[in-house]
């Protein structure tokens, strides 16, 4: 039996999080389908930034998860399933 390998999982993850977004966004317009853009958005709400003179960062995270990009990732794990 071929062992399965996590970075295979870990693309088909995040492949299905961005196309789930994507659909979901376009779903936004559709009569019918706009429950597939329905989600929460958590993180920071502003960036935090750290001044040191010569170097700034900046850091931020904000995530949005909607009913596309969970539909989005149950079919990535069934395909990561079925290799």
């Amino acid at each position: 039996m071929r062992s399965k390998n996590f970075w295979v999982l870990l693309l088909l993850l995040l492949t299905g999080i961005v196309l789930g977004a994507f659909i979901g966004n376009l779903a936004q317009e559709a009569t019918g389908m706009t429950w597939l853009n329905f989600g929460q958005s958590f993180g920071l709400e502003s960036p935090i930034v750290i001044d040191l003179g010569i170097l700034v960062l900046t850091f931020g995270l904000s995530i949005k998860i909607t009913m596309a990009s969970i539909i989005g990732v149950a079919i990535a794990l069934l395909i990561y399933r079925f290799l």
